[in-house]
């Protein structure tokens, strides 16, 4: 299949007053306003196939949620040029509309003092849903996401988890081919979230829709994204699959022993961090240059029955990404194609 979604070049700047604090800084504001270009993104290139779920991650202010709003038609690009499904999103045409939707977390579409079933017969109308395909796509989502019980209920009234059910519901009802989704599971407990992440994997299996993911919830991309696209200071600095994301930016591997006796386990602290100690189990983390070395030191060390040696958790990984981490001089770029 072709590409769903090409981005060249893609760049957007914003200008930003500067406010000085105090009332005399809001006075100076007013009178004499101060701008600053910011650069949002810079240069941003990739290519998304048709049925393609890719996660886009980053630190907060990246240009995640910036790239989503151009690519949706909400934002113009200082330059560069995006298309998706072969529209350019900014002519915002009926046909390209009623083919994407954009989910963000922190956002609502529903009628606060009204059940979620009124918003969803006036996106019925917006979208030009026909009666028929209404009501086959409304059964088929409620079904999948289990959300009968409060269809009838002012929204006001529901959960955070029960309102984000409603919310996908009201933004697939006219199902669309491409859904950019900002944070879906921001704010979710565990079992809702989990519940999220699997509408959205089978979403995309049943309509062989195009999803973009950003999130901060490191098991929505483990989960759910097979490619990764990681943005930095709106720079693309890695697009690929998780597995080279591991192998590019993992420090560390992890040592996990079974020992056959008791032993001195102080010594293990001189070999590598000892993360978990359940006896006669035990785990150390150790730098990936050296995993090799410890292991054998371990081995003419210590009475050990099994040993095995683990890259870092895929999660770990991506935590360092978001606390911007792989910013640091000295970290290779990589590109798909």
């Amino acid at each position: 299949m072709g590409p769903s979604i090409r981005v060249n070049r893609l760049t957007k700047d914003f200008d930003v007053t500067i406010r000085e604090p105090g009332l005399s800084g809001t006075i100076k504001s007013l009178l004499k306003p101060r701008k600053k270009n910011v650069h949002a993104l810079k240069q941003v290139s990739f290519s998304i196939d048709k049925g393609e779920l890719v996660g886009f991650i980053g630190p907060n202010g990246a240009g995640k949620t910036t790239t989503l709003k151009t690519l949706s038609g909400l934002l113009y690009p200082t330059s560069g040029h995006v298309w998706v499904e072969g529209y350019d999103p900014w002519e915002r045409k009926s046909e390209f509309l009623k083919g994407i939707t954009l989910v963000m977390g922190q956002k609502n579409q529903l009628w606060w003092d009204l059940p979620a079933v009124e918003t969803f017969e006036l996106n019925r109308v917006i979208y030009e849903v026909s009666k028929k395909d209404y009501a086959e796509n409304l059964n088929e989502l409620v079904s999948l996401l289990d959300a009968k019980k409060f269809l009838n209920i002012p929204v006001r009234r529901l959960s955070l988890g029960q309102r984000m059910r409603l919310e996908l519901i009201a933004a697939l009802i006219h199902k669309p081919k491409v859904l950019f989704l900002d944070e879906p599971t921001i704010g979710l407990d565990v079992v809702a979230s989990q519940k999220m992440r699997d509408f959205i994997a089978s979403y995309n299996k049943k309509y062989q829709a195009t999803i973009v993911l950003t999130s901060h919830n490191m098991s929505d991309i483990a989960n759910l994204a097979k490619r990764v696209i990681v943005i930095a200071d709106g720079v693309i600095i890695f697009d690929g699959g998780l597995g080279e994301l591991v192998a590019l930016y993992a420090k560390d591997k992890i040592i996990k022993l079974v020992l056959s006796d008791d032993g001195d386990y102080k010594k293990l602290e001189k070999i590598g961090k000892v993360k978990e100690i359940a006896i006669p189990k035990v785990e150390i983390v150790v730098p990936r240059s050296t995993a090799a070395l410890a292991a054998s030191e371990i081995l003419q060390n210590f009475a050990v029955e099994d040993l095995t040696i683990e890259e870092e958790p895929i999660e770990s990984v991506i935590r360092r990404i978001f606390s911007g981490e792989v910013k640091k001089p000295g970290l290779r770029k990589r590109k798909n194609g």
